[in-house]
Parts: C-alpha cells; structure tokens; sequence
C-alpha cells in the first residue's frame, strides 16, 4: 500500500469528531473530501488504512473514536417526543411516548431531556405557540421566572414559575393577558423549557 501522510490522516479525524460533536453522526466521505481537500476514494482509503492501523473504527460508513464514543454516550440520542403539554388551563398529564427523536448534543446540550408538544395559545407572549416542540430539561428545581413543566393536583401545566414567599404558595403565569395565573399550594416541577423548535412561516 503507498505511504499515506500521517498529517492528512489527522485533519481526517479531527474532522471527523469535529462533525459528529456538531451533527450527531458521522461525516460522509465527500464531507471529508470537501474538508481536507482531496478526492472522495482517497479519502476511503485513508479510512481503511487507519482503520487498520488502530487509529479509528471504520465499518464503510460509520468513523468511531475515542472522543465520538465519549460523546455518543453522553448525547441526546434518544430524547422522547411524550405528547403535548397545555399552554392554557392543566389538564390530565398523558404518559403516551410519541416517538424518539437525535438532539445534537453541540446545540441542545447533554442534559436528560424530552420533548412536549405546546398547546393553547397563553405562553404566545413567550414564543410558544400552539404545536411548537419544546425541549424539557428534566429537574425538580427552577428559578424564579423560568418557563416549568409542572403538576398541580395531577394535572399538567407550562407557565412561567414563581414562588410566593410570603403567602407560602407557587404563582405559574402565562404569557398572555387572556388567562389568569394560576395559584397552588405548591406544584411537582418535571422539568425547565430550554428550547423551542418550529418550523419559521
């Protein structure tokens, strides 16, 4: 086999794990090829050898390293779509997993999270809108302010969480002047709302 250039082979993993950091998988060789500035066969070829020499997993179509093992096993790579969630008056929490959905670690973080499908229209003022994706930390705590997943007398609610100290009780307010806060006793946070993905109109 003709010598291969040691350096070349190491822009070819670093892009690599650069890429699947950023995209959750790995490049194609015309990725690679596109990157370093050769053809796509020689960059096949440089796999196979370094996949030889110890220096990668290479299966055809997968590149595994160290690294892109490191964080495959801390990403997003399996986050539950669990059904929706009102932005209106609670209502009964329903368990039903959709589906399961890649997160790319690079944007959304390593966090454990899963994803509710926003409905009603009282966190509008906050950008959530009726059929929007949002991305759920899952935790028990929040601050104050922080958009929160909550359980109030077993029904589920996203607003706005405050605590009120002085009367001991928690305030979830929407973000619409059409609905009023809501005032409990306490509440169950399932988790904090990071993101929020939909389609631009």
């Amino acid at each position: 086999m003709r010598y291969k250039d040691l350096s070349l082979m190491n822009k070819i993993k670093k892009f690599a794990e650069d890429f699947f950091i950023s995209e959750g998988h790995s490049p194609s060789t015309t990725d690679i090829a596109n990157s370093v500035g050769s053809s796509r066969g020689t960059v096949h070829r440089y796999l196979v050898e370094m996949n030889e020499k110890g220096l990668i997993s290479y299966d055809g179509k997968t590149i595994k390293t160290e690294i892109t093992e490191k964080v495959q096993t801390k990403s997003n790579s399996g986050v539950p779509i669990c059904g929706s969630i009102p932005c209106g008056s609670p209502m009964e929490e329903a368990e039903c997993i959709d589906t399961i959905v890649s997160l790319p670690p690079a944007i959304f973080g390593t966090g454990e999270m899963y994803i509710l499908v926003a409905s009603g229209d009282s966190m509008k003022n906050a950008g959530l809108d009726d059929g929007d994706y949002v991305v759920v930390e899952k935790q028990t705590t929040a601050s104050e302010g922080e958009i929160v997943a909550a359980l109030v007398d077993n029904e589920s609610t996203l607003k706005r969480f405050y605590h009120d100290k002085e009367n001991n009780q928690v305030i979830l307010r929407p973000e619409n002047e059409k609905y009023s806060d809501i005032i409990a006793p306490s509440c169950e946070i399932q988790g904090v709302a990071k993101y929020v993905i939909k389609a631009l109109t």
